[in-house]
């Protein structure tokens, strides 16, 4: 039997365990609590070292302006407001965005000084974790609260965890975004309470726009509903022919989504974190983006055009049902074990989220199910996978190490990069068969991870981001000198702009924004092992050819453009030996680096290139070449 259909369904499983805790009861009493008493506002409770951020469901979304019922770039909108978890994204992926108007009323909450102070509240009480709640549209607004919390506050103080519990609220961002959240590993912190017939969760699945006046009317009569069951029904606007309108627009949106769902333009919404679906029978919990969406056309499908208005307000029995499932002894007795605990599993979900093996879409359900445990277990598998082929592949980068300080301590003393440039040893050879081997190693790495075939988190993991950073600060300088052996410098440009694979500046992003302990910050104590910037021999080659070019060009333009990039060049290399961010290599006797110094003292004494002692008149022939820099030379032509 193969390892994926051994493995048994969890997801009902999962849905019991987080009934059995307390944070479902306590985050739905603090939302009805809010509902009533703070419309358009929040409250805040702690328990111990819990504290709770619940937001009302009552809230008003200016949806006035198109551009607020659309995405809305949040790098764009709120810089700097979630931190660098927007600066993260992939620069081949669609911009990071949320709904336009949600956005724009939480950075309305966020600029009050009310809001910031009870945050400062709780954490002054001691609370070791905060729990952000919110109904409706209060729970987007516990949704983004709870991302700039893992953005701003989790990041200066670790020991603060973060958790967001939301009841109806619709969807937030797009693809992007939902990815981000998967990337950064924060996908646990979310649990989105979703009622088995309620539109607001699927609401945005279709355009606003056709049925914008009807949807005014149902938020205005639930959360008059909210505060008070009475006025909601003296409220209800609404005749039955719009209701069944709206219904029918939402499911026919859901139905297409799950029909393209693996071939999606990228400005639509997406479900993020995990989704807890209640029913009647109970609860079923999933985090599969994919599953998530077909389950909520599923669900919906079985429901009427009036269940769905009903649901939105139906979270007390739902979660109290779910706790009371919990607490009841399950039967299993029309439950079949005939194939495996996967089997099992899926028949136990299935059941909990109200959908009978007589019914038609039984079979697309429990495909669903079995999909999304699948695309998990193929991810880890994958991960597991890769782990063994790095192993495989580690001797080849313990054969370059191991050339590297042959060619430093060699009596040619060309150093690593100049050795393997200029090689005519079968050693050297060697070593290229290792270069190209480790190359397509990490190819495939990158090729797994952009397909979706690697888990989610797989470029934060320690593991590959130290083990891509030794292989791009080893393998670069070769691929480099590669580069300049075969003069391809002079077809297609200079490495770093023309040349340079986009592994080495993917790997560089995963560098960048990894984690920096406190140890990292300490300054060396002697030089690096590997030259920390692996593109320096580049800058090297660029700057031994501008000398080149300084020595025949009359033009001043073209001399000052010139010298201006030597002495830059001068001065990063100078900062980077006083950091010891470089290899003893560098300093190798006829290493390109060396040579460049030599080139460049020779040039300026021929060219009597000085510092400027006297002022110098328009008439005399010595030009005065001014650059933005600490240094500033006279060139004296003969």
């Amino acid at each position: 039997m193969e390892p994926e259909t051994s493995q048994f369904e969890s997801s009902e499983m999962l849905a019991t365990y987080l009934a059995s805790t307390p944070l479902l009861e306590d985050s739905w009493r603090l939302c009805s609590r809010a509902n009533a008493e703070a419309p358009q506002s929040f409250v805040v409770h702690s328990a111990g070292k819990v504290g709770y951020l619940a937001f009302s469901g009552v809230q008003v979304v200016d949806c006035s302006e198109e551009s607020c019922r659309k995405l809305a770039e949040v790098e764009v909108y709120a810089k700097g407001l979630f931190g660098g978890f927007c600066a993260g994204g992939d620069a081949d992926r669609e911009p990071i965005m949320v709904h336009g108007g949600l956005l724009q009323l939480f950075m309305m909450f966020l600029n009050t000084r009310d809001f910031l102070s009870k945050i400062d509240e709780l954490l002054l009480k001691g609370c070791k974790s905060i729990v952000c709640t919110g109904h409706s549209l209060g729970g987007a607004l516990a949704s983004l609260s709870a991302l700039w919390l893992l953005s701003t506050i989790q990041t200066n103080s670790p020991s603060i965890q973060v958790l967001c519990i939301t009841f109806g609220s619709p969807m937030l961002g797009n693809e992007s975004f939902s990815q981000a959240i998967l990337q950064e590993r924060w996908g646990g912190n979310f649990c989105h309470v979703v009622g088995q017939h309620d539109i607001v969760p699927r609401m945005l699945f279709a355009p606003a726009t056709p049925i914008m006046e009807e949807l005014r009317i149902l938020f205005h009569f639930w959360q008059l509903s909210m505060a008070s069951p009475c006025l909601g029904q003296l409220a209800s606007q609404l005749s039955y022919e719009h209701i069944v309108e709206v219904f029918r627009l939402v499911l026919t949106c859901a139905e297409k989504r799950c029909g393209e769902i693996e071939d999606q333009e990228g400005s639509m919404f997406w479900p993020f974190g995990g989704y807890l679906f209640c029913t009647d029978n109970g609860a079923v919990c999933l985090d599969n983006r994919v599953a998530i969406v077909k389950l909520l056309y599923l669900m919906m499908s079985k429901g009427s055009a009036v269940s769905y208005v009903e649901d939105h307000l139906k979270y007390e029995s739902y979660v109290g049902r779910v706790c009371l499932h919990y607490l009841r002894r399950r039967s299993l007795e029309d439950v079949s074990f005939s194939e495996s605990s996967s089997e099992a599993g899926i028949a136990l979900a299935l059941r909990s989220s109200g959908i009978e093996f007589q019914e038609a879409i039984y079979g697309t359900a429990k495909n669903c199910l079995a999909m999304a445990r699948h695309i998990g277990c193929r991810r880890n598998i994958n991960n597991a996978k890769m782990a063994v082929s790095l192993a495989k592949v580690n001797p080849l980068r313990a054969q370059i190490e191991w050339y590297k300080k042959f060619c430093d301590d060699s009596d040619d003393q060309m150093g690593y990069y100049d050795a393997f440039k200029h090689r005519n040893t079968r050693r050297g050879s060697k070593v290229n068969m290792n270069r190209v081997k480790l190359e397509n190693f990490w190819d495939e790495v990158i090729h797994l991870l952009e397909t979706n075939q690697l888990t989610h988190d797989f470029h934060k993991l320690l593991k590959y981001v130290n083990a891509a950073r030794t292989y791009t600060l080893l393998v670069e300088p070769l691929d480099i000198a590669e580069y300049y052996r075969t003069c391809t410098h002079k077809s297609k440009g200079h490495y770093i702009e023309n040349g340079r694979k986009k592994r080495f500046k993917i790997f560089d992003k995963w560098w960048r924004d990894r984690k920096i302990g406190d140890e990292e910050s300490n300054p060396r104590s002697r030089f690096a092992s590997l030259t920390q910037d692996s593109c320096f021999w580049a800058r090297v080659e660029e700057a031994r050819e501008c000398v080149l070019h300084l020595t025949g060009e009359r033009d001043s333009g073209r001399q000052s453009v010139l010298l201006d990039k030597i002495v830059k060049f001068e001065q990063y290399a100078r900062g980077m030996i006083e950091r010891k961010e470089v290899s003893v290599d560098v300093f190798a006797k006829n290493s390109s680096y060396s040579v460049f110094k030599e080139e460049w003292e020779e040039l300026k004494l021929r060219l009597q290139l000085l510092p400027p002692r006297f002022p110098v008149s328009q008439e005399a022939t010595v030009q005065d070449m001014c650059i933005d820099t600490e240094n500033t030379y006279i060139m004296r032509f003969s």
